[in-house]
């Protein structure tokens, strides 16, 4: 459970806008920046942060979404599949969240943000970022082993296309119990490396598994005795407010440049965890 959190502080809400702004500027990937909000900001512990910077993601991604939703980009089929087996899978990573030492926890939450930090640099510096939302995209093999059906448009369902998503679906989900994180930094790449659904149609559509995922695992702290508290309802709206100015923006906005800065404050705030960790 959180601790008292009635005292209602501006910094919270601060504190969410920023990481909703970052999240809209550069994709589902820039909701890792919410429990390192939380934990320097706000000084929670990385168990404590976690459920509270999940539904924020949540929040923002389902705002974010709304997009992909009107324009049809969202594989829905695909979508369900990865959120259900990830909201099956995540209660697993709130369980190991719980019982790892928190330095550890720490420790894992800095490695997930270094390896996006690499992933966002080096997509920003071979011209791999997307028109609009910026997300750090893999390059898309020729022949990946889930594809579009040409004459439909939609994936050709096989086994192994089942499997290829629910694996998928199974990482972030654990991800996002462990850490809190949305999961947007492994659904992303992974799609782009493994379907070959277009850019716009993956981002919309790991939009809305973040939603669904958090959604779940939200309910499930919540269930367990979560409540965010005022401070924490003030930085989910801080995020969701932050993530529609981020959409608004990012259009106006050289991708790269901003792909690079990103990148750079994230490892740095990666090393910080670090430093918090195993040194302090």
């Amino acid at each position: 459970m959180l601790p008292d959190l009635s005292s209602v502080s501006p910094m919270a809400a601060l504190l969410g806008a920023a990481v909703g702004l970052v999240l809209g500027l550069t994709g589902a990937g820039g909701g890792i920046f919410a429990v390192p909000a939380l934990v320097f900001g706000l000084g929670w512990g990385v168990p404590q942060a976690g459920p509270v910077a999940l539904l924020a993601v949540g929040a923002s991604a389902a705002v974010g979404s709304v997009q992909g939703l009107r324009a049809g980009l969202v594989r829905y089929r695909a979508a369900m599949l990865m959120a259900g087996i990830g909201v099956g899978v995540a209660p697993l990573g709130t369980w190991m969240a719980h019982r790892l030492p928190e330095h550890w926890l720490v420790g894992l939450f800095a490695v997930a943000m270094l390896i996006v930090a690499t992933r966002m640099y080096r997509a920003s510096r071979s011209g791999t970022v997307k028109a609009t939302g910026n997300e750090a995209l893999a390059n898309c093999p020729a022949l990946p082993p889930c594809r579009l059906d040409p004459a439909t448009g939609r994936l050709h369902w096989t086994r192994r296309v089942a499997g290829t998503l629910g694996t998928i679906g199974a990482v972030s989900g654990f991800a996002s119990g462990l850490l809190g994180v949305g999961g947007g930094f492994v659904i992303v790449p992974a799609l782009r490396r493994f379907t070959d659904i277009t850019v716009h149609g993956v981002v919309a559509t790991s939009l809305f598994v973040i939603a669904l995922i958090s959604a779940g695992t939200v309910a499930n702290a919540w269930w367990h005795g979560m409540h965010p508290g005022a401070q924490g309802w003030m930085f989910v709206a801080g995020a969701v407010a932050g993530m529609l100015l981020g959409r608004a923006l990012a259009p106006r906005l050289a991708a790269s440049k901003l792909q690079q800065l990103f990148s750079m404050l994230m490892a740095a705030v990666a090393l910080g965890m670090f430093v918090k960790a195993f040194v302090a």
